[in-house]
């Protein structure tokens, strides 16, 4: 009896130690952090962080084993306008100076079906650490022409600003910031 509790013991151990590591593509630009938020109530302002890296481990059909970790450096926020990057970088919302990076961990990773996941973890913005959750989906994994192999996910997400002690009035249309995450890896 004890070799059997043995052996499963150790199968179960060497099952959770199998999930594949992989390095987020940035080098590539096979991945990006995008955000948009309301402008005033009349159009959309887009913009996206241009430097990043992370780290995720993923294997199919056992979700709980997947783990997400991600470092933004936000001084690299990119609306398409240098005066309101400068704003941006500003006390009024980033204060770069203080908080030169934005940190994504996740805690959990729960399976919904049908290539759908829900990432719940820790986002640290403005040197506030909050609980948020991604709706992710698998795009798809597979070889790449270099004798790799990578996969591919998306994701989105709203966050109130005021979560991250961030209050500048932006009017009442635009409280939350939506994020869109590709996220493409190439495991090690």
């Amino acid at each position: 009896m004890k070799k059997l509790a043995l052996a499963l013991a150790l199968s179960l151990s060497a099952s959770i130690a199998n999930a594949a590591e992989y390095v987020i593509d940035t080098k590539g630009a096979h991945a990006s952090i995008n955000f948009k938020i309301q402008h005033l109530g009349y159009s959309w302002l887009v913009g996206r962080f241009n430097d990043f890296s992370g780290e995720f481990s993923y294997e199919d059909g056992e979700p709980k084993m997947s783990k997400v970790n991600v470092t933004i450096q936000t001084d690299s926020i990119d609306s398409n306008h240098a005066e309101r990057d400068k704003h941006l970088r500003g006390d009024d919302f980033l204060n770069v100076k203080k908080f030169p990076e934005a940190k994504f961990v996740s805690t959990t990773v729960t399976d919904e079906g049908d290539g759908q996941m829900t990432i719940i973890g820790d986002l640290t913005l403005h040197g506030v650490t909050k609980s948020i959750s991604i709706d992710a989906h698998k795009i798809g994994e597979g070889k790449d022409p270099w004798g790799g192999y990578r996969a591919g996910f998306a994701g989105e997400t709203k966050i109130a600003l005021k979560d991250f002690n961030i209050d500048y009035d932006l009017g009442p249309a635009s409280t939350e910031v939506e994020l869109m995450l590709h996220v493409e890896g190439v495991r090690q």
